[in-house]
């Protein structure tokens, strides 16, 4: 007999579920990557919105005077140089009233969005979601095909997305929650939520790929992307992994070999009945108890009905869930820290353009590192906080380190592409490191806190407060960076430096906490019973 291959071993290895773990960690991370990949063209698209002129004006004279006829570049040079009605000396202030009208709807609806989750089945919710947000995106790519200059057209779209998307966040920390307990749920978690920043480069790659020949098509095609994922979403997530003990149940009856008899039940409902033959092993006790036909032992076999118990707990209220111990705290902190992740988000690759004298599409593709940066300061934070169960203070330190390197990285990226490489790099990982960790290992852990007494329920609620709080500051940011950047970027680096400031000392009452605990237990040596 020919050995077994070392993969196909590996693969068996695995019992069902895990194989289900997986699928909900693969699909999940692929759900909200395509949520991230259709926010991130608004960043790539502004720098072709509005940019210099002047090459453009020359080219398009040279084009008119060697020609008899005015070209149709020469025609269209003012909407192919700036897009209307952003081609006015004000133009910061109207992508940064684009970006505010985006953010300040999603802040809002997420707070009603956890709270519709917790009473939705979250497949569909998330469908539904996907699906519409899909539609909005490519709405605004149509902008360009359809010729549209209306500010209050690229508002309304802004608005409407931005509410659609808050369906994503808590439905896929809910899901996650409910599969992964606190055994490495910080490394966990840590890898799961690199998928905002995959999501970002690929957005950013996908945009650049169109931004100067046609940047509708940097809108339509994540568009597309997420309405597809919406209905994979529909066809295969499982959201708790009860939901598949009645699938457990069909397939083992059905799968046995012993022959089933029905008999007349209570008040007319039919019961299944395996029979058991006289060969059979039974205990004494057994055999009394079972009754007799022809020869036959048949054992009352009860189907899995699922019901809703009364006492079955019921969703938290929103007030509930702020008096969970640390939720008003976290929260907080993740205003500031993401103010600072969002602003970088929608204004780094303008700033790249301008500080740096590139185009918007190598502006776009050197941002990524920023992202790419921030898979890593992810997974440190997860890893370290797992390792130490201090979960507060390894935020507080990581926004520590960010403030000073924020500061360097508006001097050093002055001084040309290795060094602005790099402090992307550092820059993206202690940035993104505590807004990763919150958002999801310390969501999570409050959202299943012991003092919720066993209630799964709280999750969605839990993870929709602290991100809400949180989207509050990451609409501000990029409104203030608009604001601010007319009199020059230092003044939006000092803005990113406040905020890291205000945000560690939210969090000094949990640290002061953590580093006077007596006896810290590491979170990978907690379990935490499934529900």
């Amino acid at each position: 007999m020919a050995p077994v291959p070392p993969g196909i071993r590996l693969l068996v290895s695995f019992n069902r579920d895990q194989w289900y773990k997986a699928l909900t960690f693969a699909l999940t991370f692929l759900l909200y990557t395509s949520f991230h990949l259709s926010r991130k063209p608004i960043s790539i698209v502004k720098s072709e919105l509005h940019k210099n002129c002047s090459s453009v004006s020359e080219l398009a004279t040279a084009a008119a005077s060697s020609s008899q006829q005015p070209s149709r570049a020469s025609l269209h040079t003012d909407m192919d140089c700036s897009w209307k009605p952003f081609d006015k000396s004000n133009y910061k202030q109207l992508l940064g009233a684009m970006d505010y009208s985006f953010l300040c709807a999603y802040a809002v609806g997420m707070y009603l969005s956890g709270i519709i989750g917790e009473r939705l089945p979250i497949r569909l919710y998330l469908t539904v979601g996907m699906l519409t947000s899909g539609l909005f995106t490519c709405l605004f790519g149509l902008g360009y095909i359809y010729n549209i200059h209306s500010l209050g057209f690229y508002i309304f779209v802004q608005v409407a997305n931005g509410l659609v998307q808050t369906t994503g966040w808590p439905s896929v920390v809910t899901c996650i929650g409910n599969w992964f307990g606190k055994g490495r749920r910080g490394l966990i978690m840590g890898l799961w939520n690199s998928h905002t920043s995959v999501g970002n480069i690929l957005g950013s790659l996908i945009a650049g790929y169109w931004v100067s020949s046609n940047w509708g098509l940097s809108f339509i095609v994540p568009g597309l992307i997420i309405a597809v994922m919406g209905i994979v979403c529909f066809l295969f997530l499982i959201e708790h992994p009860n939901d598949l003990k009645s699938i457990y149940a069909q397939n083992s009856a059905s799968s046995s070999n012993m022959p089933a008899k029905n008999w007349n039940g209570v008040n007319g409902h039919t019961e299944l009945y395996l029979q058991y033959k006289e060969g059979k092993t039974q205990s004494y006790d057994t055999e009394l108890l079972l009754p007799r036909d022809n020869g036959t032992v048949c054992v009352p076999v009860q189907q899995v009905v699922v019901v809703k118990s009364e006492s079955e707990p019921s969703a938290i209220s929103f007030m509930g869930a702020l008096r969970i111990p640390g939720v008003i705290e976290f929260s907080l902190c993740l205003l500031f820290a993401k103010l600072v992740s969002y602003t970088f988000l929608f204004w780094l690759p303008l700033y790249i353009t301008k500080a740096a004298h590139l185009d918007a599409k190598k502006a776009g593709d050197l941002s990524t590192l920023f992202d790419v940066g921030g898979i890593v300061g992810g997974i440190l934070a997860g890893v370290i906080s797992d390792k130490l169960g201090k979960r507060a203070t390894t935020c507080a330190v990581m926004l520590l380190l960010a403030a000073p390197t924020l500061y360097g990285f508006s001097m050093i990226s002055e001084f040309g592409l290795g060094p602005t490489i790099g402090m992307l790099l550092v820059c993206g990982g202690l940035v993104n490191g505590p807004y990763a960790l919150i958002t999801t290992a310390v969501s999570a852990d409050l959202g299943t806190h012991k003092s919720l007494k066993g209630n799964a329920r709280a999750l969605s609620t839990v993870t929709a407060i602290i991100d809400g709080t949180g989207s509050v500051g990451a609409a501000v940011g990029p409104l203030l960076a608009g604001l601010l950047s007319a009199g020059g970027w230092d003044q939006v680096f000092y803005m990113l430096m406040t905020a890291d400031f205000l945000a560690l000392l939210l969090l000094l009452r949990l640290v002061t906490k953590e580093l006077t605990s007596r006896k810290p237990r590491p979170i990978s040596t907690v379990e935490l019973k499934e529900h």
